[in-house]
């Protein structure tokens, strides 16, 4: 009875993590096409890497969501030990692909003294993705531990990295206008990329099991 009642319960999860998963893809495609509309627009190239971002969470959330939904449709167990380990694997190597992104759009910007450019459509968008991506973030953690599923795991961690990114481009816009700080966005930028190559690597091995904790 209760192998019934907890596997009733990861079901539950399970459909909440893909629920929160096709949240997280709705949100990323809206926001993408935004920046990289402003960024053309606004010739922002924070704004059009912030659009690169958006697509690399997007293509992690896209791997999730194929994961879940066997699960959801209750595949065996072999199987979907499969798709998770598969699947976990790949999210690592967004990891390596938004710390790619992140090494060449900073340099970029140091390289040639690129200040942020302050737009209002800009600084709409980052804050929304300050205030929307933590919360959905902590939905997906907390459902990760339910199923178990450290590939969920990484991708929320994922979608943190997205946030903080936002922050850090207000920052740097802020940072910009009141001390001339042109540099502080590339460098915030870039002190995130311990985390996240370790986080990548971590996931490519599958060393990280906090989810069993």
């Amino acid at each position: 009875m209760e192998t019934g009642i907890t596997h009733d319960l990861e079901k539950k999860w399970a459909r909440r993590a893909l629920w929160l998963v096709e949240l997280t893809i709705t949100y990323n495609i809206a926001e993408a096409c935004f920046s990289l509309w402003i960024g053309a627009k606004a010739s922002s190239i924070a704004l059009t890497g912030f659009g690169v971002d958006s697509l690399i969470e997007i293509s992690a959330a896209v791997l999730l969501l194929w994961r879940l939904i066997h699960e959801v449709t209750a595949i065996d167990e072999r199987k979907l030990e499969e798709r998770e380990n598969l699947v976990r694997k790949l999210v690592g190597y967004t990891f390596i692909a938004l710390s790619a992104y992140i090494i060449v759009e900073s340099c970029f910007d140091l390289l040639y003294h690129n200040p942020p450019q302050t737009t209002l459509p800009g600084i709409v968008i980052t804050l929304l993705s300050a205030i929307i991506m933590p919360a959905l973030a902590l939905g997906k953690i907390r459902a990760a531990k339910e199923i178990q599923s450290e590939s969920l795991r990484l991708e929320a961690k994922e979608s943190i990295a997205c946030s903080v990114l936002s922050v850090i481009v207000l920052l740097g816009l802020s940072a910009n206008a009141a001390f001339g700080w042109w540099w502080a966005d590339p460098v915030g930028a870039l002190l995130m990329l311990p985390w996240l190559l370790r986080e990548g690597f971590e996931g490519i091995r599958g060393e990280s099991c906090c989810c069993h904790e």
